[in-house]
């Protein structure tokens, strides 16, 4: 079975319109505070429950409960499986609300630990930040049950849009913000609050489509729920799963660390990291998402070779559509910095920083969405092990390249450390599945990507030479200069791929357009 191509398409677009909103809650924000010791503060507090929501919602369960409840749909029917859910959400409520309480109590100490560069001023705003918004984690954890039932499912539209909603609330309270006029510190408590009204929008969003396939929310939270085999294996496969991401958040972690002895720094990765993620979520996770569905119900159907085609299918296409993406914001950095961010109180030297940043983060674009699409088959064929030597690798490679580059490029050697790392982590998950289960649906894979490279090499050209024809037509600065100068080229980029994709015999090429034809007729 290959990945369902208008499906992935479809997702693509729907995440798509919550990245495009994401990237406009971004540029609020940047014109709104700035990169300062304020913007510091709130990316700082912001990423501690973040950092648990990677950990133990996004991550760990959605890799642990999709196949669970997919299996328990499938063989013991609708009843039970809505049982197991109503069971996880009574234990989200009890464990999750008890990591809340503890980083409301220990937020002073949990900010001095993550950021030893701040001043006391600093810290004691990052404290404040990080008291208002710790209930964003229950409220994504919640949302994360209520996306993995509905992924499990196929039914993906509503939480590809979720996220949406989040990014709407979010922007309602800075359009407010400017508004009124708000300094740069009173903002970054504007976007906290922001960010509580974006996660609750995220939660409702999905509450339709369950109660349309039948769910009724009744946490449970007896002795039964301990019982139930489903929750045991979630449990097991959550504990391997948090170990292996544990890995991830030790990167980010260290890298807030490092980054939080230079002003402006944390602003500058998080701006850049963000940017890097529109193509990352707009291709590499919504086809994560429906291989990952598709896997999930190939093993449950003891479909090895089904497996093994979803899986090649979808790493060829990340490959069709993220290797470009990489190049194209590798080679146009600095012109798709300044169109998104130069803005407000978002000034020149921050917009170069950032783009310094998201060069090297864009080395590792293709890794970051392959092991996306790698890690969650291992936790489906209960393989957990897999994943979390790949996340260890990857986490020591960070260290010892974040050590090795930061004295020598500072805030950019964090980027090139974790691009490196995540394609450490591809290079295990990858060989892994190599030595214990063969190869991978079709033919290929390695000749595709060559194609693929050598085409986003005939792009490079196209967006160099479109570049300098453009650039002496415009004037000295402003939006007038900015957006054709990012623009022109990435479209003149675009076609020279695809022209060039197709004289190379790139299959995905067909196989978009064959969807985008099929997905345009209904």
């Amino acid at each position: 079975m290959t990945i369902r191509m208008g499906r992935a398409i479809w997702l693509s677009a729907a995440t798509m319109t919550s990245r495009v909103l994401g990237l406009v809650r971004d540029q609020l924000f940047a014109a709104l505070v700035g990169a300062n010791r304020w913007s510091d503060a709130f990316v700082v507090a912001f990423r501690i429950p973040n950092l648990l929501r990677d950990l133990f919602a996004e991550g760990a369960l959605s890799s642990a409960f999709v196949p669970t409840f997919a299996e328990a749909h499938a063989r013991r029917g609708r009843d039970d499986a809505h049982a197991l859910a109503n069971g996880l959400v009574g234990l989200v409520l009890l464990v999750v609300g008890s990591i809340v309480l503890v980083g409301l109590l220990a937020a002073p100490e949990i900010v001095r630990l993550l950021a030893p560069g701040f001043g006391p001023e600093e810290a004691e705003f990052a404290a404040f930040l990080t008291r208002l918004m710790m209930p964003f984690l229950l409220l994504v954890s919640l949302s994360a049950v209520a996306m993995g039932m509905l992924n499990a499912q196929s039914r993906f539209t509503a939480p590809a849009l979720a996220p949406a909603l989040f990014n709407v609330g979010a922007i309602a309270v800075g359009v407010w913000l400017w508004a009124t006029g708000q300094g740069p510190r009173a903002a970054a408590v504007g976007w906290a609050i922001g960010t509580l009204v974006g996660g609750t929008m995220q939660l409702l969003a999905q509450w339709p489509s369950l109660r349309a396939l039948g769910f009724r929310l009744r946490p449970g939270f007896g002795r039964s729920v301990f019982a139930d085999p489903g929750i045991r294996r979630i449990g097991r496969l959550m504990a391997a799963s948090v170990i292996g991401l544990s890995a991830t958040q030790v990167n980010i972690l260290v890298n807030t660390v490092f980054a939080s002895h230079e002003v402006g720094a944390n602003t500058w990765l998080m701006m850049a990291f963000r940017l890097m993620q529109l193509p990352l979520g707009v291709f590499g996770v919504a086809i994560a998402t429906v291989a990952g569905a598709g896997v999930a119900q190939r093993v449950a159907a003891g479909d090895m070779d089904g497996v093994k085609e979803t899986l090649g299918s979808a790493l060829r296409l990340v490959a069709f559509l993220n290797v470009p993406a990489s190049v194209g914001l590798i080679t146009l950095a600095t012109p798709i910095i300044s169109l998104v961010y130069e803005h407000g109180r978002f000034s020149a030297a921050d917009a170069s920083a950032t783009a310094d940043a998201l060069v090297f983060y864009a080395v590792g674009l293709y890794g970051y969405s392959a092991v996306k699409v790698l890690a969650p088959a291992f936790y489906a064929l209960d393989e957990p092990r897999i994943p979390v030597i790949g996340s260890v690798v990857g986490m020591a490679s960070n260290v010892v390249l974040v050590l090795l580059l930061h004295p020598l490029l500072g805030f950019r050697g964090i980027a090139l450390g974790t691009a490196l790392a995540a394609t450490a982590n591809f290079a295990v998950l990858a060989l892994a599945w190599k030595l214990r289960h063969g190869g991978l649906g079709g033919a290929g894979i390695s000749g595709q990507l060559a194609r693929t490279l050598l085409a986003s090499a005939v792009m490079v050209v196209a967006v160099l030479l479109a570049k300098a024809g453009v650039a002496p037509m415009l004037p000295a600065g402003g939006l007038l200069r900015q957006a054709p100068l990012a623009l022109v080229p990435i479209a003149a980029g675009a076609v020279a791929y695809f022209a060039a994709a197709r004289v190379l015999g790139v299959r995905e090429l067909g196989e978009v357009g064959s969807a985008f034809r099929r997905r345009r007729r209904r």
